[in-house]
């Protein structure tokens, strides 16, 4: 079944400013934009990378759960962090989070643009239907 191409939005202050989605879904593929660790309700974001991890991926499988899908249909993680020694906390956080078959993931330690941030998820999810 086709499902087309749409978009997901989160709610973020980011998107809206950026001019992006949250999500493209296009047919069985869903890719999922940067998501940092910001708790968009509250407009909060923890000072504490493993937290901001938690909250990217609640904030993804959220997305995820739109589209039909979930944190096991993700193929591909890429993951952002501003300090190499949050590396650790935030693998761990992702290691509880997904299951096997586990996706591929690339990390790359970078600066934000907003100072508060310090990890980032990208993600890629195929729902074969």
């Amino acid at each position: 079944m086709d499902r087309g191409r749409w978009t997901i939005n989160s709610g973020s202050k980011f998107e809206e400013m950026a001019g992006y989605s949250r999500a493209v879904i296009d047919g069985e593929w869903i890719f999922v934009s940067g998501t940092a660790g910001y708790d968009f309700e509250n407009d909060t974001i923890s000072d504490d990378a493993a937290e901001q991890t938690r909250q990217s991926l609640r904030t993804i499988a959220g997305t995820l759960e739109q589209a039909d899908a979930s944190l096991s249909d993700v193929v591909r993680v890429r993951v952002y962090v501003k300090d190499r020694s949050d590396i650790m906390a935030v693998s761990k956080v992702l290691g509880a989070a997904f299951g096997d078959p586990r996706p591929t993931n690339t990390t790359i330690v970078c600066g934000f643009a907003m100072e508060e941030m310090k990890v980032e998820l990208e993600m890629t999810a195929l729902v074969r239907r």
